[in-house]
């Protein structure tokens, strides 16, 4: 909505719409049940004023509430659209092709997409108690291939300040960024040696769409013993090889067909 003056304004209700967003987006580390004071306390709202947005989602089925302890979760209509979106983006094609990559390299195998400031794991990998499915970009392998690789109009080339940026690992200023994307750009992969998890090492390539960025990264993850510099090399060619047959299967099914035939 733009004023008289020229001033651009929220659509009336835009508020609410946010708010109640913000409210499932505190479900994302995939913690405990969380009361309407909790809610509260994350968002920095008024215990009524976030019981309110939860009642609200609750009754439309996007919170559930547990009738004992009165807390909240995530509702069957986040369920019924996680699944939706996971199937009409393909991901439900990738599992077994991730599977048999984990199978192959005894490592964890992962498909993850940026969502903003963060990168989502989308198919593969456990989702396991307080452990959510998103971290920084900056911080992770997976991450920083998607930073490396960005859509061919610039958007996204940087990343946003993260407020999970760590001491191990601060938020990249924008050439300090750059030269990172760079490196891994040129190399092909990036790797993370254990600066989100100890004991942990990974590697990650681009799923490439045919424009040229990055739509997915995959990574294999696992213990640095495995993940050897000496094995480094058969790891990637193995990540390599499934990216590759992802980059046609995560295709939808006109885009699979010669540019030639779909002009015609």
């Amino acid at each position: 909505m733009t004023t008289e003056a020229g001033i651009v304004r929220p659509p009336a209700g835009a508020q609410a719409v946010r708010r109640a967003l913000d409210v499932l987006h505190c479900f994302h580390d995939n913690g405990p049940d969380l009361s309407a004071s909790d809610l509260a306390r994350r968002l920095g709202l008024s215990t009524s004023t976030a019981h309110r947005l939860a009642r609200t989602l609750l009754g439309a089925g996007f919170l559930d509430q547990d009738a004992r302890t009165a807390r909240y979760r995530l509702g069957p209509a986040m369920t019924e659209l996680g699944r939706l979106s996971y199937h009409q983006r393909g991901l439900h094609l990738a599992a077994p092709e991730l599977s048999d990559l984990a199978e192959r390299t005894g490592a964890t195998a992962e498909l993850a997409l940026r969502s903003g400031s963060h990168v989502v794991i989308v198919a593969g990998g456990p989702v396991t108690p307080k452990v959510g499915l998103r971290r920084p970009l900056h911080s992770t392998a997976p991450g920083r291939v998607l930073l490396a690789w960005p859509p061919t109009d610039g958007a996204g080339a940087r990343t946003p300040p993260s407020p999970y940026a760590s001491a191990e690992r601060p938020q990249a200023e924008p050439p300090a960024q750059d030269a990172e994307s760079a490196r891994v750009r040129e190399a092909g992969y990036a790797l993370d040696d254990g600066e989100r998890a100890h004991g942990v090492r990974t590697v990650a390539v681009p799923v490439l769409a045919r424009a040229g960025h990055a739509r997915f990264a995959l990574a294999l993850r696992t213990h640095p013993d495995l993940l050897t510099d000496a094995r480094l090399d058969r790891y990637l060619a193995q990540a390599r090889a499934c990216a590759r047959a992802l980059e046609v299967l995560l295709l939808a099914p006109a885009e699979r067909r010669d540019p030639a035939e779909r002009a015609g």
